[in-house]
């Protein structure tokens, strides 16, 4: 099982889709808001400048799309 990481902000319609679609399909995350001083540090070290952000083992996905996010996360 790979390590998931979800970056998002506040009223982020995006990030709450992800969010949700995360928790119907039952996996296992940490989110992060990249508000908090965390979040910040290790989204500047993704170099990323959208949200949300998926952390998925060792891979980046910027923005949310499902499909990508299941070929990802199971290897493909």
């Amino acid at each position: 099982m790979k390590r998931l990481v979800l970056y998002v902000k506040d009223k982020c319609p995006h990030c709450k889709d992800a969010q949700r679609y995360l928790d119907e399909k039952g996996y296992k995350y940490r989110m992060t808001n990249a508000k908090m001083q965390r979040g910040r540090k290790e989204l500047d070290a993704i170099g990323a400048r959208s949200l949300p952000v998926l952390k998925i083992g060792d891979q980046i996905m910027i923005g949310w799309n499902p499909k990508n996010f299941e070929r990802m996360y199971k290897g493909g």
